[in-house]
């Protein structure tokens, strides 16, 4: 089957063309997740880095989101 594409209106999903499928016809709708466009390798240093944070959070070497927010706000 073709894919078929709608967007929502008032709260109600419409077509952009019209089907020829039966009236009555029950379709399963998914939200389209085109994912990340990462390769493996950038993939397996993001998995490393992830592990290596939460590790030192761990450890208690965090820093608040504030003072983070803070910091990149002070540079404009």
């Amino acid at each position: 089957m073709a894919t078929l594409k709608a967007e929502v209106r008032n709260g109600r999903l419409v077509l952009d063309v019209p089907t020829e499928l039966p009236e009555g016809t029950a379709l399963e709708l998914v939200a389209a997740d085109l994912g990340d466009e990462l390769s493996e390798e950038e993939r397996s240093a993001l998995h490393e880095a992830l592990s290596e944070s939460w590790d030192e959070a761990r450890a208690g070497k965090r820093v608040a989101a504030e003072e983070v927010l803070a910091k990149l706000r002070s540079m404009k």
